[in-house]
């Protein structure tokens, strides 16, 4: 789970007459963020930070402002244990006198709406993940009497939305696009239907101006996201798919030097897709593409519409038409009726193939969905003890790939400038917050440059580099090439 916060500069932008502080007379309110959860969560906060700008309130350190948001994750009991904390802890700050208002958004609020204000009675308004661009009324107070929170809560409706014009909390050289929300995978373990509604994607014009908008913006890398983004276009009956996107925004966004995607669902994987991501030179080769089993029994119980076989077939086309080709998944370990001999075949499974990145997670009880109703769920022990074992292998797997790769020659991107003379880097085959880095030795590049490497060492999952004093060859289609 990720926390980001609202920039620390303040912003005082525009007001809105309709419920800022020409329409009210209040002063305006100075607004903390607080964005929890995936990033598909925080496209969300980046939206609402920018409706809350432009309405007047101003954009302040968390330690100082009188309003705070909360945007919430509600996926897994974890996570909204981790809301909960988090939004009792500013309830407290309220009651001490050091908040005047708490307003409460995203995932958690559509799950549990007015219950929440049941377990935390400080809360002054809950928006909800339909009524997103409600938010910017829900910080301006409109009256004294607060005996029950504003409520901005409805059901999925299909309407026009778009995420331009958004206030990042991401660094300026790489950004999220949301090229689809909802979900339409019946996955018997998961509650992102019913929170987010069904799949409904953007379409790839308004896509195009968003890419462009960011790239304007200075992103240089922009990562695609949504539930499962290997449905794009199912909604629009056929008129345009992932491949079709994916070779629109390659040839559109002149400004842009990676194109990454995420959250692709294997049963979705089409050749026409595969061929996009061989193809599209600024299409990085990489694909993150949650598995969850590999055990027939569990794939089927998880309601993934998959099997072994497909998933091999589709995992080995990866590898033979994208040369070089990073692949990550991720793995649910002790999904009710899990058996030891369920997991020994994905552990094996783990070690066999040489996944270039995996993330495992033990299967979290959420009551309402057809998994948590099923017979033979798994100690709680034993699924920590499982989850331990498969990430221990995956650190042999990983430990090996990165010894393979010293002496490469390959170009990173600066993330983040130490203050000890180093940097943090990424090469194309790692995504920002979830897989390893670069550990670059030189302090003097600034974040987004583009910088041709040598690997040196190993330090762990990350890998040890060193500029080059000759830049990468440059193959025909412009861009720079890893020798």
């Amino acid at each position: 789970m990720s926390k980001k916060h609202a920039p620390k500069t303040e912003r005082r932008p525009s007001p809105r007459p309709a419920y800022g502080a020409t329409a009210t007379g209040a002063e305006p309110p100075v607004v903390g963020f607080v964005s929890l959860g995936c990033v598909k969560n925080l496209v969300d906060s980046e939206k609402m930070l920018a409706l809350i700008a432009e309405s007047g309130a101003i954009i302040g350190d968390e330690s100082l402002a009188d309003t705070i948001v909360v945007n919430t994750c509600g996926f897994l009991g974890s996570s909204r244990q981790e809301a909960l904390d988090v939004i009792r802890e500013l309830a407290a700050r309220k009651r001490r006198g050091q908040l005047r208002r708490l307003v409460v958004a995203g995932c958690l609020v559509q799950r549990d709406g007015e219950q929440l204000r049941a377990l935390v009675p400080e809360i002054d308004a809950l928006v909800g993940v339909h009524n997103r661009d409600d938010v910017a009324q829900a910080v301006w107070p409109r009256c004294r009497d607060h005996a029950a929170p504003h409520l901005y809560l409805g059901d999925y409706h299909p309407q026009p939305w778009s995420d331009r014009g958004r206030l990042r909390l991401t660094p300026r050289h790489y950004a999220y696009v949301r090229i689809s929300e909802g979900c339409d995978q019946k996955c018997t373990f998961c509650t992102i239907p019913t929170i987010r509604g069904p799949l409904h994607c953007k379409p790839p014009a308004q896509l195009v101006d968003e890419c462009r908008e960011l790239s304007a913006d200075g992103a240089r890398e922009l990562i695609l996201i949504g539930q499962d983004t290997t449905s794009y276009g199912a909604d629009t009956g056929g008129d345009t798919d992932l491949a079709g996107l994916l070779r629109t925004l390659d040839a559109a966004c002149d400004g842009v030097r990676w194109i990454r995607l995420m959250y692709a669902y294997p049963s979705a994987f089409t050749d026409a897709a595969l061929d996009a991501l061989a193809d599209c030179p600024r299409v990085v080769k990489y694909v993150d593409l949650p598995l969850q089993h590999i055990n027939d029994l569990m794939l089927k119980a998880m309601g993934r519409r998959v099997t072994r076989a497909a998933t091999e077939t589709l995992l080995n086309q990866l590898r033979r038409r994208i040369p070089g080709v990073t692949i990550r998944t991720t793995f649910i370990v002790g999904f009710p009726g899990e058996t030891e001999t369920e997991f020994a075949e994905l552990l094996e499974f783990v070690r066999a193939f040489g996944f270039d990145a995996v993330g495992a997670f033990p299967y979290s009880l959420e009551p309402e969905t057809p998994a948590g109703r099923l017979p033979g769920h798994v100690d709680e022990a034993v699924k920590v003890e499982r989850y331990e074992r498969l990430m221990s292998a995956q650190q042999e797997v990983a430990f090996a790939a990165a010894r393979r790769r010293i002496d490469a020659r390959f170009e990173v991107v600066v993330d983040e400038v130490l203050g000890d003379g180093r940097a943090v880097a990424r090469h194309a085959g790692q995504a920002p917050e979830v897989d390893a880095v670069c550990r670059l030795s030189d302090g003097s590049c600034q974040a987004g440059e583009l910088v041709p490497v040598r690997c040196v060492g190993v330090d762990g999952y990350d890998l040890v580099v060193r500029p080059l004093r000759q830049p990468l060859p440059v193959a025909r289609n412009g861009l720079k090439q890893a020798e």
